[in-house]
């Protein structure tokens, strides 16, 4: 039986800042999706939702990295803020998945 290889072997493809906020925003609806999924599964069932969704949330970090060393963009908005706003909200998801 062959094994998905983890996140951690994977590097962040070179995209433009356009493009890695449209995957962050794909990346942000798949993670939400397999969340619900695995929270309708029956518990003990041998699901890998939860598994696919923690790679996908470490594949997200890395392109949100990626995105924070990227140019500020033209329009004078700070990325820095961007990068908090989105640190806390995965904060508090984590704090909601520990709770839960």
């Amino acid at each position: 039986m062959s094994s998905t290889p983890g996140p951690e072997g994977q590097r962040p493809p070179q995209l433009s800042e356009n493009d890695l906020r449209h995957a962050l925003d794909e990346l942000d609806a798949k993670i939400k999706t397999l969340h619900n999924r695995a929270h309708a599964t029956a518990a003990g069932s041998p699901n890998t939702y939860q598994a696919h969704a923690e790679a996908l949330e470490a594949k997200r970090a890395r392109l949100a990295e990626q995105l924070g060393q990227a140019p500020a963009p033209a329009d004078g908005s700070e990325p820095g803020v961007w990068n908090q706003i989105r640190h806390g909200i995965e904060n508090l998801r984590e704090d909601l998945r520990q709770i839960l």
